[in-house]
């Protein structure tokens, strides 16, 4: 890959990981991508099929928490650019198994930016010849910033209170980049996302949940009573505002990024549930598999994000709505469900 700019991706065989890496380079075709990813459970090399011929393309299997992996990486592709994914992201495992999100999205974090810093760096504030522009993106979560009221949203200043292992494990991961920033004045950007949905979601999150077990004919589990409220952001829009702050973000700045889609479970299941029965109808109504099962615990009833500094700074605008991204999203499922 003489003469060309290479990038590391982590996690890119996750959910909105693999849909970035197509994405990015398609946009991006002076620069070469190494994709590390570790496939646990949530990660699968089909996600990125598409790009496997591609000569700007290279998959790496490995754990963000191998340093001497790392290193080798940083020494052989020479990245002047991290875009950093990998996580634990699924808060009912959490709760059953923290030691998993505190080793990956915290040592994790520190591993990687440790290593670019050493790569990039002579020592604080001073860079390498040619690293001054190199950067370090790291992907995080709106659940840092905790539960919200019936009103309100989170905004960058919101102060930070998670409430599951999950989320104070990212609100770490966010804490160490922070600091990396304002110690060693290293190139960082972080980007806080609400809910994603759509393509290459794994089975276990909601969406592709509702819709799998509807087709099969199963109990559509629903936790407590529905009413919980997401700010739900379609994959591919998440993935163009990641690459607007990777390219354009001011650095040590944090960005928003959020759907202006704020709806309850109950609206999901109901939503999906009506496209269903257009699409595919039966004697009764999929609604009718419905089921409400005991709440998770610590579960936060509200999250919503406003995105006015990324739209008023970079320019960024979500192009789905929920209504138009769910009609998407469900047609892909039913390609995988039903095949």
């Amino acid at each position: 890959m003489k003469g060309k700019t290479s990038i590391l991706v982590t996690g890119g065989a996750g959910f909105i990981g693999s849909n970035f890496v197509p994405y990015f380079l398609e946009e991006n075709k002076d620069i070469h991508l190494v994709n590390l990813d570790k496939l646990t459970y949530a990660g699968d090399l089909k996600n990125v099929s598409e790009v496997e011929g591609d000569p700007n393309y290279t998959f790496v299997e490995g754990d963000i928490c191998d340093r001497g992996l790392i290193e080798e990486l940083f020494d052989k592709y020479n990245f002047s650019g991290v875009i950093h994914f990998a996580a634990e992201s699924h808060v009912d495992n959490s709760i059953k198994n923290p030691d998993a999100f505190m080793q990956t999205n915290i040592f994790g974090t520190f591993n990687l930016i440790d290593v670019a810093k050493k790569h990039w760096m002579n020592g604080p504030f001073e860079f390498k010849e040619g690293c001054e522009n190199n950067k370090f993106h790291h992907i995080s979560t709106d659940e840092v910033y905790g539960t919200l009221g019936e009103t309100g949203m989170f905004l960058e200043t919101t102060p930070y209170a998670p409430n599951s292992p999950y989320s104070a494990s990212k609100a770490s991961s966010d804490f160490v980049v922070r600091s990396y920033f304002h110690t060693y004045g290293m190139n960082v950007l972080t980007t806080n996302c609400s809910n994603n949905y759509g393509p290459k979601q794994h089975d276990e999150k909601l969406i592709p949940t509702i819709i799998r077990k509807a087709l099969a004919g199963e109990d559509i589990p629903i936790y407590g009573d529905g009413k919980n409220i997401r700010d739900w952001l379609y994959v591919l829009d998440h993935c163009k505002g990641i690459a607007l702050v990777y390219n354009t973000g001011k650095f040590g700045e944090t960005y928003n990024i959020g759907g202006r889609n704020e709806r309850d479970n109950m609206y999901i299941v109901n939503t999906i549930c009506g496209i269903l029965d257009s699409m595919f109808p039966k004697d009764k109504s999929y609604g009718d598999q419905i089921t409400f099962v005991k709440d998770r615990a610590g579960h936060d009833f509200r999250y919503a994000i406003d995105a006015s500094k990324l739209e008023d700074e970079l320019g960024w605008k979500a192009d789905e709505n929920f209504e138009t991204g769910i009609k998407k999203t469900i047609e892909w499922y039913i390609n995988k469900y039903k095949n």
